[in-house]
């Protein structure tokens, strides 16, 4: 169609560079004019435009020594069309953490993140310009030649340069200032963080064998009795949106009349994704030593446990155990034909307790069972609630969240915490039926919160140094039994101090009487007290 043009291959790079810079950086130059209004710092805006472009230019000219440019050119304007959409729709930043979090995801969860606005997206700026890149002149989709990409490379260096010379009290502190504003640089950011994930599974070494922090026996103190303990992993839930912390909805009608209940209110998780909260939960490592890498192939709690003779198993009904439950029993009720509660919209997180009451009575000794909830994940918040939930009204019905109102989104997302609070109390009447035979108790903790809108922020899933609370700040509630070693009301005057994740795998041992120190040094804040101490 337009093979009458006739680009050189230099040509056809700065083409594709400039058409990136126009299409895939909204939100790096909405934060950077936010930074420096256009008005009184255009020429400063250009020439921090004019780098990026030969950044970009840069990374093309690499990648094109991999790849010919017929099939580098498509792929980098899907990569941007992909990227760049999730940007600036949702404030996603597309680092290291959250390109494990994307590959970890199963096809449920990505049919959620499929909408009109992405497909539309990629149609307009991959198809439609990968169309009109193939019916150039095939000259203009071969790899330039090295002297045409020097003299390219080197033409627009020089000139970024001189652009920069006016400005360099502006970048000197928007370099050391503002960082951030680069993470937002589409597609050169998530291109960096795929070769940097890339290069961090080469060098890292598997081991032929589990790491073990403990001996081979691990024996807990005699008592006499045996502990049944439910320990259910939340989905995206956020403390500030639970009644029981002083939320003004009421979103905790059920657990709210529970006696015996705990909830503490100021808990910080140990990432903003399952993929990285839900193993460092579990470890034995606190959020600033915990390597995502490292933790598949080392005992965790739940080792520990198992090795101490506790029965344990894990249900879930998410995407899966991220890792942590690789060498225990585990069971998927994400299928109709396990979960007995299942319609047409998903299985729902109620379906885990099918079955239970028989799993427990066939037990000897003492019993963890983890039950990982659906919970709130979004951006289909609506999904995640049988219709019989819908409280809060009008409530967000698309999972692309631009065609809702905050205030819908908000509704929506509610009412997933109205239905988890639904499951929780099923579960704290399952564990009643169980008392005295057992010392009961139920913990329920989130792996990370969630961004609704403020800011101009969703879902979840930031660098963690830049997420706000929303995503950080997590919920954690605790129910015992009459008969459990955890004192209620010495413990709940505990609820209102700082926690955190690094203290679960602790606080789990020291619940079934094995000494917390036996997998190495790290300070544990106990989340309770107990009866003998």
């Amino acid at each position: 169609m337009l093979g009458f043009v006739r680009l050189k291959p230099w040509q056809c790079q700065i083409l594709l560079v400039l058409f990136l810079l126009l299409s895939a950086n909204a939100s790096f130059f909405s934060q950077l004019t936010t930074l420096y209004p256009i008005k009184q710092h255009w020429g400063f805006v250009l020439s921090v435009a004019l780098l990026l472009g030969v950044v970009l230019l840069l990374m093309v000219q690499l990648l094109s020594l991999l790849l010919t440019p017929r099939w580098l050119y498509p792929l980098i304007l899907l990569i941007a069309a992909i990227t760049g959409y999730f940007t600036d729709e949702l404030g996603i930043i597309f680092d290291r953490v959250m390109l494990t979090n994307t590959l970890q995801t199963n096809p449920g969860e990505a049919g959620d993140l499929l909408s009109a606005g992405l497909i539309w997206r990629i149609v307009l700026l991959t198809l439609v310009p990968s169309a009109l890149l193939w019916s150039l002149n095939r000259d203009a989709l071969r790899r330039p030649g090295i002297k045409a990409s020097l003299t390219t490379l080197s033409a627009t260096f020089v000139l970024s340069i001189l652009s920069m010379l006016p400005y360099t009290d502006q970048y000197a502190t928007f370099f050391r200032e503002h960082k951030t504003v680069r993470y937002n640089a589409i597609p050169i950011y998530p291109v960096y963080s795929a070769i940097d994930l890339g290069s961090r599974h080469l060098r890292s070494k598997t081991p032929d064998q589990l790491v073990e922090l403990t001996g081979n026996e691990v024996n807990p103190k005699p008592t006499g009795h045996y502990e049944l303990m439910i320990v259910v992993v939340g989905e995206t839930a956020r403390a500030d949106h639970f009644s029981l912390n002083g939320y003004e909805r009421q979103t905790n009608p059920l657990l709210s009349k529970q006696a015996n209940l705990l909830s503490y209110a100021n808990v910080s998780s140990c990432g903003t994704s399952t993929a990285v909260s839900v193993p460092c939960m579990f470890s034995f490592s606190d959020r600033e030593s915990f390597d995502l890498d490292s933790a598949k192939y080392t005992e965790n709690v739940l080792d520990v446990l198992h090795k101490a003779k506790v029965n344990v198993l894990w249900r879930d009904n998410n995407s899966d155990s991220k890792g942590v439950a690789t060498r225990l029993p585990y069971e998927d009720y994400r299928s109709d034909e396990v979960n007995p509660v299942c319609d047409d919209t998903e299985c729902r997180d109620v379906g885990m307790l099918a079955g239970l009451q028989q799993y427990i009575d066939q037990q000897q000794g003492d019993i963890l069972i983890v039950l990982h909830q659906m919970g709130s994940h979004g951006p289909a918040y609506y999904k995640r609630y049988p219709t019989e939930f819908e409280h809060f009204v009008p409530a967000c019905k698309s999972k692309e969240l631009s065609e809702c109102s905050e205030q819908e989104i908000i509704n929506a997302y509610d009412n997933s915490i109205l239905y988890t609070d639904y499951f929780l109390n099923e579960v704290i009447e399952l564990l009643k039926r169980n008392t005295p035979k057992y010392e009961t108790a139920m913990l329920y903790m989130s792996d990370h919160g969630e961004s609704l809108g403020e800011n101009g922020l969703y879902l979840h899933g930031m660098p963690y140094f830049l997420a706000p609370k929303a995503q950080t700040h997590v919920p954690f509630l605790v129910w015992v039994g009459e008969s459990s070693d955890i004192l209620l009301e010495p413990s709940r005057r505990l609820t209102h101090k700082a926690f955190s994740h690094d203290d679960f795998s602790c606080s789990l041992l020291q619940s079934f009487e094995i000494d917390s120190h036996i997998a190495g040094d790290t300070p544990c804040v106990p989340y309770f007290v107990y009866r003998d101490e």
